[in-house]
């Protein structure tokens, strides 16, 4: 997409609700990475499968790599949503000797038992996932082999999990360097939906949201933060997400963003 027609495009965009803009044409959809907020994520994409809006592409870290891998497999974000809400703590708790609290075996066989599609080959659209690779301490995107090892590779959050053995080399969350999750989506896509999770870290500084032509960004506002032990507040944020990308969808599109609470 030459610059001249990006401008075109976000220039467009403007005038438009973020509901036009995404009936307007196909699109591809990005989700970041943030610790436990694949609540939020799937709180936002039930509202696109209820409006009919779907990518055609994905792409995500960690907690986006969890939604956009396992939506690309075939599983509808309802499905999902239903999953998470009886999601308790002793389902992926498993604790073991090694780098990192838990193993992370008891996330795969859960994860393993939803995927309708095991492999990135057989995916209803491409996706790609992010992973933090240790030996080259490098970002690096997966979108071939097993579907189950990349997405939990991606969500190794390091000092929680353990390390995930792909082919030899072994990685931690995608999120560490690739927050936003778009590493895997191509530069030459022209159209981009972006689910942008912001940080309430205490340790990190306020995170920019990131642009490129052609994207449109949605920043949910004041969403609970939600963890390990904090399963409700990601259940309240599923709600909060699912409410306010209703909301999303009617507000214009302004420098390439759409801000909602």
């Amino acid at each position: 997409m030459s610059s001249m027609s990006a401008a075109r495009s976000e220039s467009h965009a403007k005038e438009m609700t973020l509901r036009e803009h995404l009936k307007e044409g196909p699109f591809a959809l990005a989700m970041s990475s943030g610790f436990f907020s694949f609540f939020a994520h799937t709180g936002f994409m039930t509202v696109l499968e209820d409006e009919g809006l779907l990518p055609t592409r994905a792409s995500g870290s960690s907690a986006g790599a969890l939604v956009m891998g396992t939506w690309a497999a075939g599983l509808d974000a309802p499905v999902l949503a239903r999953e998470l809400d009886q999601l308790e703590r002793r389902d992926f708790w498993d604790p073991g000797m090694g780098v990192g609290l838990l193993r992370g075996r008891l996330f795969r066989d859960r994860l393993e038992r939803l995927l309708p599609s095991r492999s990135f080959e057989t995916c209803r659209i491409p996706v790609a996932v992010s992973v933090f690779e240790v030996r080259t301490r490098r970002t690096r995107v997966l979108t071939s082999g097993d579907l189950g090892a990349a997405i939990q590779a991606s969500c190794a959050v390091p000092l929680l999990f353990q390390p995930v053995a792909i082919d030899g080399r072994s990685y931690f969350d995608g999120g560490i360097l690739d927050r936003p999750g778009l590493a895997g989506m191509p530069q030459s896509e022209p159209r981009v939906l972006f689910h942008h999770i912001g940080s309430k870290s205490a340790w990190r500084t306020k995170l920019e949201v990131p642009r490129r032509p052609g994207m449109v960004t949605v920043v949910l506002q004041d969403l609970p933060r939600s963890g390990p032990f904090r399963l409700e507040a990601g259940r309240e944020a599923f709600r909060v997400a699912r409410a306010a990308m209703r909301r999303a969808l009617d507000e214009k599109i302004e420098d390439g963003l759409v801000i909602a609470a």
